[in-house]
């Protein structure tokens, strides 16, 4: 009687077989998966784990890039994308397990994807109808021991019936529309893969909304009217009572009114308390947002390390909806436990101290799991990102429990003549859970001296401000996480990735959220020839079906046949237009291409306009007068580079952005630019280039010639493609002699030698190549 257990992942398989081993455990491979065989309570158990999914959708008996497709069916993942042929090895050992097996477990994550994942590998891998359910939500010993001997005689059938349906919509979708779009592509005679999505669409169009309400604002002026002044020596500012004031003469009005004036009449002064209650738990959607405006880690990052904190056991599951904690957790346990750190050792004291340990819940819940919590178990190995996170989930579960803070609000009026102006100040009288959440508790706190009425404030100035009425805010991706949210769309799960594809696909762009040209005519081409697929209603109502197909009070079968009815005409529509619709995408595409890779203008012919290109010895930038004028600069080749829309302040050049993973910086695209060097190192590096170097490569033991790049003069090596070798050209006027640093490089300055390297007439052959298309 063998039981074997099937987890998500390595790391947590590995968690279970130790928490469940009753003496030694003996851990055996099968190449690179891993499982483990252990007896516990002298009942033998073998666990293993998948890789995330195992199995995906495919279509049945393929029969070329036709639409629209609807016979689908599971296949193993590494027959559909050829990168996962580890997964094999995987489904091979789990197969090869359960022929030894009479008993099955999932210990797959409890929610939607890890039911469908689990679900695959019992019917797929171990040829089983149904198996039994572990549910946890940490890693910790204590609750997958229990977990174990709590687990559920089922499946999650409800879960795995909304799992699979919702892959099925999405195949139905996303495959569907996105051949759809590249057909039409093809049909125009280019080609492009276009990609969109069930979420996708309504997502992109939400940000392509606010674009467009963005750039239709008109700036409204209006004033307002501020007054300076002092009492008893502290400075005083206060506002007129009508704040933004739209019509001029009203303006005019007051200022004639309070003109001359030398004192203001304090006529009212009110003080009121009010607490400020602690914050809820974190939700994966609070935790994401909260994590980009204090860290700037995106939400797609933030789970990333969310997730590797929970398979570290140090912090509970990532993906719930909950901003609820039951006390079955043993919260004071768990504040034991936090005591030992060094860093929580105080506050989690204190909390002990209290009788009663009650966190201030939330209203959203989660059938599956409760909002996010340390497990107290001390975490080891921690990277910078990895301990940031950390210690803000340790410091907000700490918060919740603590009492509301208690604020005082100062309100003061002013009077000038009979004009009100009104000063205010706000500050803290007893922080309570501000301390346990410091350094993330943002409060400002400003106090105004103890003013009473009827005594006087010595007035300094009034005047009137000019503004603007502003237009609406871009969503950043905190705010679009929240909004998305708000409206329904997408699972907590997957809203920080459909965000991150349409990065990748070049719909967005910045951190305040730009939609680029490409992806603005996208929607404009989808709203006029199928407006259907960016409903933001039908998306919200396949959402809501997916959740009564969880409940058990929908069937599977409706959904789908429902989303076949949309898509057919629609598709079929879409098919009829195709030749319109592709040269519509490639117009669209082919100007985002033009905005992003202009640079500025050419400083050579005056007519031209420099332009990025890639050739055969990658991106370089060129005038597109070629061929009456051939001017060309050299490029790095790693980075993203984005034109500023600035000219160096040396030599007029335009100046551009490289933006690499270690920061972004600003240079000159003119390489003998004399912002790069002193006068002393120009003169050094003129004598370097008119004579022979001494030294040689030490790799090769060639030559070394004096190369240039947008960052400066080096030393490469004349053996170059073959030999990469390069060296820093250090001068007598910046170092105190002259010497050279070598280091074998293959980042951006590699490129630089390519360039410098290649025969005279490889850019004239590129440029031909650029002019023709």
């Amino acid at each position: 009687m063998v039981e074997l257990i099937i987890t998500e992942k390595p790391s947590s398989a590995k968690k279970i077989a130790e928490a469940l081993a009753d003496g030694k455990l003996l851990q055996k491979r099968n190449q690179q998966c891993s499982y483990f065989e252990l007896t516990h309570h002298k009942k033998p158990i073998i666990v293993t784990s998948a890789v995330g999914h195992l199995y995906s959708l495919m279509e049945r008996g393929k029969k070329g890039w036709t639409y629209p497709v609807f016979d689908i069916t599971w296949v193993a993942a590494h027959r559909v994308r050829k990168n996962l042929q580890h997964v094999k090895i995987y489904i091979d050992t789990i197969t090869e397990l359960a022929k030894k097996a009479t008993e099955f477990t999932i210990a797959c994550d409890y929610d939607v994807e890890g039911e469908v994942i689990g679900l695959n590998v019992i019917r797929y891998a171990c040829k089983q109808k149904d198996a039994q359910r572990m549910k946890f939500s940490t890693l910790t010993k204590p609750e997958l021991v229990e977990a174990y001997a709590q687990k559920a005689n089922h499946l999650d059938w409800g879960q795995a019936h909304a799992g699979e349906t919702r892959h099925k919509l999405d195949w139905f979708y996303g495959i569907n529309l996105s051949r759809a779009l590249t057909s039409a592509v093809k049909a125009a005679g280019s080609f492009r893969v276009m990609s969109v999505g069930r979420v996708q669409g309504p997502a992109l169009k939400l940000l392509v909304d606010r674009e467009k309400e963005i750039a239709a604002f008109k700036p409204e002026p209006y004033w307002q009217i501020g007054l300076w002044g002092k009492y008893q020596q502290a400075a005083v500012e206060a506002w007129h009572l009508k704040d933004k004031i739209f019509d001029t003469k009203e303006v005019d009005v007051i200022l004639a009114a309070v003109k001359g004036h030398k004192e203001a009449t304090i006529s009212k002064v009110t003080r009121t308390q009010r607490e400020q209650a602690p914050p809820y738990p974190f939700d994966l959607t609070t935790l994401q947002t909260e994590s980009y405006n204090l860290f700037k880690i995106t939400p797609k990052e933030t789970l990333e390390v969310a997730q590797s904190l929970y398979l570290a056991g140090a912090t509970s599951y990532p993906r719930t909806s909950s901003q609820q904690l039951d006390p079955k957790l043993g919260f004071r346990k768990i504040l034991t436990e936090l005591e030992k750190q060094v860093d929580y050792k105080q506050l989690a004291g204190q909390l002990l101290k209290e009788k009663e340990l009650k966190p201030h819940n939330g209203r959203k819940t989660d059938p599956a799991h409760p909002a996010i919590f340390p497990t107290g178990v001390i975490p080891t190995g921690l990277n910078q990102r990895e301990q940031k996170l950390y210690d803000l989930i340790v410091k907000r579960f700490l918060a919740t429990f603590a009492k509301a803070a208690l604020r005082e609000t100062m309100e003061v009026v002013l009077d000038v003549n009979r004009e009100l102006f009104i000063t205010k100040g706000t500050r803290t009288l007893a922080e309570n859970w501000y301390l346990f959440y410091k350094p993330y508790v943002k409060v400002e706190e400003i106090t105004l001296p103890n003013m009473k009425e009827g005594e006087k404030v010595l007035i300094t100035e009034i005047k009137k401000i000019d503004k603007e009425t502003q237009p609406p805010h871009r969503y950043n991706q905190s705010s679009i996480i929240k909004e998305l949210e708000k409206r329904n769309l997408g699972t907590k799960a997957t809203r920080a990735d459909i965000l991150d594809r349409l990065f990748q696909r070049g719909y967005l762009e910045g951190v305040q959220i730009t939609v680029s040209k490409l992806g603005m005519e996208t929607i404009t081409i989808l709203e006029k020839y199928a407006p259907t697929i960016l409903d933001e209603e039908l998306t919200v109502n396949f959402e809501e079906d997916l959740e009564k197909i969880r409940e058990g009070t929908e069937k599977e079968e409706k959904v789908l046949q429902e989303a076949q009815k949309i898509l057919v005409p629609l598709l079929a529509d879409f098919k009829k237009k195709e030749q319109q619709i592709g040269a519509d995408i490639m117009k669209s595409v082919q100007e985002t291409r033009d905005v992003q890779n202009y640079i500025g203008g050419c400083p050579t012919c005056g007519q031209g306009k420099l332009m990025m290109r890639l050739g055969k010895f990658g991106r370089f930038i060129a005038c597109n007068q070629y061929p009456q004028c051939t001017t060309t600069f050299k490029l790095p080749r790693g980075g993203m580079i984005k034109s500023t829309g600035k000219s160096c302040e040396t030599c007029s050049y335009p100046l551009i952005d490289i933006i690499q993973k270690r920061g972004k910086q600003q240079v000159c695209i003119n390489p003998s630019c004399k912002s790069k060097t002193t006068v002393e190192e120009r003169k050094e590096i003129q004598q370097f280039a008119t004579q022979k170097i001494e030294k040689k490569c030490p790799k090769c033991g060639k030559d070394l010639v004096v190369r240039r790049s947008v960052y400066g003069s080096f030393l490469g090596c004349s053996g170059y493609p073959q030999c990469r070798q390069i060296m820093k050209l250090e001068t007598s006027a910046s170092n105190g002699k002259k010497g050279e640093k070598g280091s074998e490089e293959k980042g951006e300055k590699s490129s630089e030698e390519k360039k410098a390297g290649k025969k005279e007439n490889t850019t004239t052959n590129i440029l031909k190549k650029e002019k023709k298309k």
